[in-house]
Protein backbone atom coordinates (compact mmCIF):
# COMPACT_ATOMS: atom_id res chain seq x y z
CA UNK A 1 0.00 0.00 0.00
CA UNK A 2 1.18 3.36 -1.07
CA UNK A 3 1.15 5.46 2.26
CA UNK A 4 2.75 8.48 0.98
CA UNK A 5 -0.64 10.13 0.03
CA UNK A 6 -1.75 9.60 3.76
CA UNK A 7 1.78 10.54 5.61
CA UNK A 8 1.00 14.27 3.26
CA UNK A 9 -2.36 14.82 4.83
CA UNK A 10 -1.05 13.60 8.08
CA UNK A 11 1.47 16.84 8.03
CA UNK A 12 -1.04 18.85 6.76
CA UNK A 13 -3.21 18.20 9.33
CA UNK A 14 -1.12 18.39 12.10
CA UNK A 15 0.42 21.88 10.74
CA UNK A 16 -3.18 22.82 10.91
CA UNK A 17 -3.78 21.68 14.76
CA UNK A 18 -6.42 19.33 12.97
CA UNK A 19 -5.81 16.31 16.31
CA UNK A 20 -8.81 14.30 15.17
CA UNK A 21 -7.64 14.03 11.54
CA UNK A 22 -4.26 13.09 12.42
CA UNK A 23 -6.15 10.45 14.94
CA UNK A 24 -8.03 8.86 12.53
CA UNK A 25 -4.92 7.88 11.01
CA UNK A 26 -3.39 6.08 14.00
CA UNK A 27 -3.36 3.12 15.51
CA UNK A 28 -5.67 3.16 19.05
CA UNK A 29 -2.36 1.63 20.50
CA UNK A 30 0.18 3.88 18.58
CA UNK A 31 3.63 4.51 20.09
CA UNK A 32 4.20 7.83 19.71
CA UNK A 33 7.87 9.90 20.58
CA UNK A 34 7.55 12.72 23.01
CA UNK A 35 10.26 14.55 21.07
CA UNK A 36 9.75 18.27 23.35
CA UNK A 37 9.81 16.18 27.00
CA UNK A 38 11.20 13.26 26.08
CA UNK A 39 9.91 9.33 26.09
CA UNK A 40 7.25 8.12 24.62
CA UNK A 41 3.63 8.55 24.97
CA UNK A 42 0.87 5.90 23.93
CA UNK A 43 -2.83 5.76 22.42
CA UNK A 44 -4.91 8.76 21.07
CA UNK A 45 -5.21 10.17 24.48
CA UNK A 46 -1.46 10.37 25.61
CA UNK A 47 -1.08 11.97 22.17
CA UNK A 48 -3.93 14.55 22.21
CA UNK A 49 -2.45 15.39 25.67
CA UNK A 50 0.99 15.46 24.76
CA UNK A 51 -0.01 17.82 21.60
CA UNK A 52 -1.94 20.21 23.77
CA UNK A 53 0.43 20.62 25.89
CA UNK A 54 3.31 21.70 23.36
CA UNK A 55 0.74 23.97 21.54
CA UNK A 56 0.77 25.70 24.38
CA UNK A 57 4.29 26.33 24.73
CA UNK A 58 5.49 26.13 21.19
CA UNK A 59 4.50 26.45 17.80
CA UNK A 60 6.31 23.48 15.68
CA UNK A 61 5.20 23.03 11.86
CA UNK A 62 6.65 20.02 9.94
CA UNK A 63 6.89 19.78 6.13
CA UNK A 64 7.79 16.34 4.68
CA UNK A 65 10.64 16.54 2.21
CA UNK A 66 11.33 12.97 0.75
CA UNK A 67 9.74 9.73 1.58
CA UNK A 68 11.76 6.40 1.88
CA UNK A 69 10.87 2.81 2.34
CA UNK A 70 13.54 1.18 4.42
CA UNK A 71 13.68 -2.63 4.67
CA UNK A 72 10.45 -4.37 6.71
CA UNK A 73 8.34 -2.04 5.18
CA UNK A 74 8.78 0.77 7.55
CA UNK A 75 8.72 4.58 6.02
CA UNK A 76 11.37 7.04 6.25
CA UNK A 77 9.81 10.95 6.11
CA UNK A 78 12.67 13.34 5.53
CA UNK A 79 11.04 16.20 7.38
CA UNK A 80 12.06 20.27 7.42
CA UNK A 81 10.80 21.28 11.06
CA UNK A 82 10.71 24.89 12.11
CA UNK A 83 9.93 25.43 15.82
CA UNK A 84 8.84 28.89 17.12
CA UNK A 85 8.03 30.25 20.37
CA UNK A 86 4.23 31.77 21.08
CA UNK A 87 5.83 34.89 20.07
CA UNK A 88 7.16 33.93 16.59
CA UNK A 89 10.47 33.44 16.73
CA UNK A 90 12.32 30.71 15.67
CA UNK A 91 14.24 28.07 18.26
CA UNK A 92 15.02 25.17 16.05
CA UNK A 93 15.24 25.16 11.94
CA UNK A 94 16.59 21.87 10.69
CA UNK A 95 15.92 18.58 9.33
CA UNK A 96 14.94 15.21 10.79
CA UNK A 97 13.45 11.85 9.59
CA UNK A 98 10.53 10.11 11.08
CA UNK A 99 10.40 6.33 10.07
CA UNK A 100 6.68 5.03 10.48
CA UNK A 101 5.56 1.73 11.03
CA UNK A 102 1.86 1.14 9.83
CA UNK A 103 -0.13 -1.62 11.28
CA UNK A 104 -3.99 -2.57 9.61
CA UNK A 105 -3.49 0.82 7.77
CA UNK A 106 -3.10 2.93 10.99
CA UNK A 107 0.18 4.72 11.79
CA UNK A 108 1.48 1.99 14.63
CA UNK A 109 4.70 3.62 16.07
CA UNK A 110 6.58 7.07 14.37
CA UNK A 111 10.79 6.71 15.93
CA UNK A 112 12.47 10.43 15.35
CA UNK A 113 16.25 9.96 13.92
CA UNK A 114 18.48 12.54 13.50
CA UNK A 115 19.82 13.40 9.52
Amino acid sequence: MDYQPILRQLYLDFNARHIDAVLAHMHTDVAWPNGWEGGYVAGHDEVRAYWLRQWQQINPTVEPLSFEIKPGGQIAVKVHQVIRDLSGQIVSDGQINHVYRFENGKVRTMVIEHA
